[in-house]
């Protein structure tokens, strides 16, 4: 199963734009944001341009959490989860966390075939153990070149994506 993976979309809708449909483009099955989308219309935003199942994470900088929840409630392949969730694709145990230090604790853990962070917005690749432990970087393109991630859980490997202009 490849699943695509997004963090720090800060509201800049032309880039998520750009990674939507990369992310189609590369046959991914699942999408993951990893915190910090900001407004509740960007997970509309995701959830009409990708239709295969997408779990999103609370970040330190997301608004207005009640209605992030009601614009989801539409969406029935939506799942916004707190600060921290758990999840299978196919045989690989996923966990997603917006912070880089418990993502690293929970990587050495061993529990888990991937790990997903965000939060300071650079892309980062790693194995611990088996695990890899991943920041896609951000889609917002602050700090440094927009990208994000694919996951391939059939042969695990992990791979950014630039999102180009």
């Amino acid at each position: 199963m490849k699943v695509a993976i997004l963090s720090d979309s800060h509201d800049n809708v032309w880039n998520l734009e750009r990674a939507l449909k990369a992310v189609n483009t590369a046959g991914a099955e699942m999408l993951l944001h990893c915190g910090d989308l900001i407004a509740p219309f960007i997970v509309a935003q995701i959830a009409e341009a990708f239709s295969g199942p997408i779990h999103i994470l609370e970040g330190n900088n997301d608004g207005d959490g009640r209605l992030q929840q009601q614009v989801a409630s539409k969406f029935e392949h939506v799942t916004l989860h707190g600060i921290y969730a758990e999840l299978s694709a196919g045989s690989r145990r996923i966990a997603m966390i917006h912070y880089p230090e418990p993502a690293r604790r929970i990587a050495q853990s061993g529990h888990f075939d991937l790990v997903c962070y965000g939060h300071n917005h650079l892309q980062n690749w790693e194995q611990i153990g088996d695990c890899y432990l991943v920041n896609p970087g951000e889609v917002m393109g602050r700090l440094g070149a927009p990208s994000w991630g694919l996951y391939d859980g059939d042969t695990h490997k992990y791979k950014f994506y630039p999102i180009q202009p």
